[in-house]
């Protein structure tokens, strides 16, 4: 219980490392993971029931109907990696910007595969579902970030309701979402100083979104999972295109280019190889969680 314990702790904290990152999703952790089911299943008991189940057979029943011990580990290893790791993480993409790239890229495609066998097959609807992903977080990953100069409080609650749903969905990444709100910068502000009211709106904003996303997004895994599946893992294909380390930094907007473009354009090195060495790095700690995982169901 304990190995278990620790193991669904870890899985938190490499969600909440994800879900700092621009371009890369909680969500896609949790898919590796093998606990995105369990996940939206414990959330989506919060409902009325769960209330009459707390005053009628009282906190204990209440406690195993919502699968609170899952969710209170996950929860922790996700906050106490969003607090302890907002810093690190921000300096890694500033100061090594292609090798923690590269390594994100390694860490979608090898999601893909591992997403790609879930379908027990294809057809034309799913192929047609997963261009429309592909189409999707290609658009999504292009637009022009709104600019808020000083969000509000409810500005912050806003954007943790919209950021959340984006946290729990492979392939759309909450801190990309946060980023084209405008408010990303004053978020990472608010973490790392411990700005309480803004945390607070933030938080309840959060819990709000979730709890009402993911009743939709539960119903639809029921009954269109293979549609759902298709256009998840497409939308994480189209993520790619805000991943690519290799940037044209314009005035108002960053275009993709080759390796080779890049150090012509830079007069710096591509570095081609570390690139590609992170990113296998990333592949093989994926099969090495996959691989933990179903030894552990």
């Amino acid at each position: 219980m304990l190995k278990k314990n620790v193991l669904l702790f870890m899985k938190g904290m490499s969600m909440g490392a994800a879900d700092v990152v621009p371009g890369v999703s909680g969500g896609t952790v949790a898919f590796i993971t093998g606990i995105y089911d369990e996940l939206l299943s414990s959330i989506n008991k919060f409902r009325p029931r769960a209330v009459t189940v707390l005053f009628r057979e009282g906190w204990s029943a209440f406690w195993h109907h919502i699968n609170g011990s899952f969710l209170m580990i996950l929860g922790c290893g996700i906050f106490i990696s969003l607090f302890t790791l907002a810093k690190s993480i921000s300096w890694v993409l500033v100061n090594h910007p292609i090798p923690i790239w590269s390594f994100f890229i390694g860490l979608v495609l090898v999601s893909i595969w591992h997403m790609l066998r879930q379908l027990p097959r294809v057809n034309i609807f799913s192929m047609i579902s997963f261009v429309l992903g592909v189409g999707f977080a290609w658009w999504f990953s292009g637009m022009s970030p709104f600019q808020e100069a000083d969000p509000d409080l409810f500005v912050f609650f806003i954007c943790g309701a919209i950021a959340v749903c984006a946290m729990i969905l492979p392939g759309i990444s909450g801190s990309s979402l946060l980023l084209l709100l405008g408010v990303y910068q004053p978020v990472l502000a608010a973490v790392s100083s411990l700005n309480i009211p803004v945390l607070v709106a933030l938080a309840s904003g959060c819990v709000v979104g979730l709890l009402a996303f993911s009743h939709i997004l539960s119903w639809l895994l029921v009954n269109a999972r293979i549609l759902v599946f298709s256009f998840l893992t497409g939308m994480m294909l189209g993520s790619i295109n805000q991943l690519w380390p290799w940037k044209d930094v314009g005035a108002d907007r960053m275009t993709n280019i080759s390796p080779q473009t890049y150090e012509q354009l830079t007069g710096e090195s591509s570095q081609l190889l570390l690139a590609c060495s992170a990113g296998l790095v990333a592949m093989v700690i994926v099969l090495i969680l996959e691989l933990v995982a179903h030894r552990s169901s």
